[in-house]
């Protein structure tokens, strides 16, 4: 056989194509659903990382301010809202009156937007409404008990990537903890 020829039997045959097509689509269809659980998982991360720096913020706001600091769920950004869950956004404002309910003469000190859509955020009893910070940054109700919750972070399909936990300790620390999808119920 001479160069030529050679040159021409090189390449790949239709059953050596049909093979190595067949192991991409078979690769494809196990990435896809994976890569799609590891974006949840990173948008759950981003958005339960987002609320806990309000809540760190509020509390420093707290003591350098002397002074009473709330995070309250808020649908327009504007007011605290009597309704709904934390997934509409929060509010973080200066509680000069101690009623957890901005005031015109209160200082609006940060806003927080909506989730993505799909994304549920609930409070337990003591957190549902709003998490207020005292002077020397604690955890208090307006009555003056202490303030101690679990605000849950829910992904669209109660699945992928389980769910965040956002912990107010009894001495108004937060942090996040891993939790698994069935605190989503």
């Amino acid at each position: 056989m001479n160069d030529q020829t050679r040159a021409f039997k090189r390449g790949f045959t239709l059953i050596e194509l049909l093979v190595a097509m067949s192991v991409l689509a078979i690769l494809v269809t196990v990435a896809i659903p994976a890569y799609s659980n590891m974006l949840t998982s990173q948008r759950l991360t981003s958005q339960a990382n987002t609320f806990l720096g309000a809540l760190h913020f509020a509390r420093s706001e707290a003591i350098k301010r002397n002074g009473r600091v709330v995070v309250c769920k808020s649908s327009s950004g504007e007011s605290c809202a009597d309704s709904g869950d934390w997934q509409q956004g929060w509010i973080v404002f200066e509680d000069a009156n101690n009623n957890a309910s901005l005031d015109d003469a209160e200082d609006m000190l940060r806003r927080g937007q909506a989730l993505d859509a799909g994304f549920v955020m609930t409070g337990n009893a003591p957190v549902a409404a709003y998490v207020s910070y005292t002077p020397l940054g604690l955890t208090k109700k307006t009555s003056g008990a202490f303030q101690a919750g679990t605000i849950t972070l829910c992904p669209p399909d109660g699945s992928a990537g389980g769910a965040r936990q956002v912990v107010i300790s009894i001495t108004g620390r937060p942090r996040i903890n891993k939790a698994a999808a069935s605190s989503c119920s």
